[in-house]
């Protein structure tokens, strides 16, 4: 790409920006400039939140995401040749949850022997039960260089990649959120990077309207499985007591499946945000010292949610019952 000044991105909000019935949203291929001209730093800052919130406000479709995830992928080969089995994104802001139980259940998944990497940031790292606290507690290793990352995987079959070791400018202006006062959508195109280039990912989203376009951008980036749920505060999480929609495809083909509520009194019960375990209760309840059975629910639906995923059970009633096994028979 030729430098082309402060006026590179300036066709696309142009194309964006003319009105009800002349505005269209970006192809792939100029989603692809775009945000090589903005990573590159050829676009004006006012170009940038004028364009990100013009897709925000269209509401992005999976041409604009894949082409925004093709940039960033670019950027990333070291990382991409890892190929863990499960990609794993957590980029929830942390102020509307708990403790963050999922990494319970990706422990769980890994310790299967499909090797799981965490990737994401966090919005309010200040949060006491931010996935990154959580992450910490449990003695997941964090990896800065994909040498680590690989080391990690090897050694522990799981680990954590902080966005700004992925990519500090996807990192950047995944932080203009700050200064536009809305998500923007490296939000939705980080949930997707799939970083390592795992054959599987499983992602959470805040509302259910982005399941599928989740699901469509996988595709036309040729994801190979893909499992999303609206789940709590945006993670990949599954609330055990009430039937919650997975919607994806795997090497099965599509689905778009309601998985139940599981069985028992302890699952149907909701907690509010205040009620919602900490990270010290949530090492309890991984090392059994404490017991909290809405809690566990959710780590064994969660887990069963990813593995029916990966394709481990073809039903997800199964993939529940080896989820449970799984917990039961778990090494603290």
């Amino acid at each position: 790409m030729t430098e082309r000044g402060g006026e590179a991105i300036a066709e696309y909000v142009r194309a964006m920006a003319r009105g009800p019935s002349r505005g269209r949203g970006l192809t792939q291929d100029e989603a692809r400039d775009a945000l090589t001209q903005i990573m590159a730093g050829n676009a004006a800052a006012e170009a940038v939140g004028a364009l990100f919130m013009l897709m925000r406000y269209r509401g992005e479709d999976a041409a604009e995401i894949a082409g925004f995830v093709e940039v960033m992928r670019a950027r990333l080969p070291e990382w991409r040749s890892l190929q863990p089995a499960i990609d794993w994104p957590s980029y929830a802001a942390g102020r509307t949850r708990g403790a963050p139980l999922f990494l319970l259940a990706a422990k769980l998944v890994a310790g299967t022997g499909r090797s799981v990497a965490i990737h994401g940031w966090n919005s309010h790292l200040t949060h006491p039960a931010s996935a990154i606290k959580g992450a910490e507690a449990l003695s997941i290793p964090f990896a800065a260089t994909p040498d680590e990352a690989k080391a990690a995987l090897d050694a522990e079959g799981i680990t954590y990649i902080p966005l700004g070791d992925l990519d500090a400018e996807a990192l950047r202006l995944l932080q203009l959120r700050t200064v536009l006062g809305l998500r923007s959508p490296l939000n939705t195109a980080l949930r997707a990077l799939n970083p390592t280039g795992a054959p599987v990912s499983v992602q959470g989203v805040f509302h259910p309207t982005y399941r599928a376009l989740q699901s469509d951008s996988a595709q036309l980036l040729g994801q190979h499985a893909i499992g999303v749920v609206k789940g709590g505060g945006g993670e990949f999480e599954r609330h055990p007591g009430k039937a919650i929609e997975l919607y994806g495809y795997n090497a099965a083909g599509p689905f778009d499946l309601k998985m139940p509520a599981l069985e028992g009194a302890a699952a149907k019960r909701m907690k509010s945000d205040d009620e919602a375990p900490s990270i010290d209760a949530m090492m309890r309840l991984w090392d059994g010292s404490a017991r909290d059975d809405f809690a566990t629910a959710i780590v064994i639906a969660t887990t069963g949610a990813a593995l029916f995923v990966a394709g481990a059970e073809t039903d997800i009633a199964r993939a529940d019952q080896m989820a449970e096994a799984l917990w039961e028979d778990r090494q603290t």
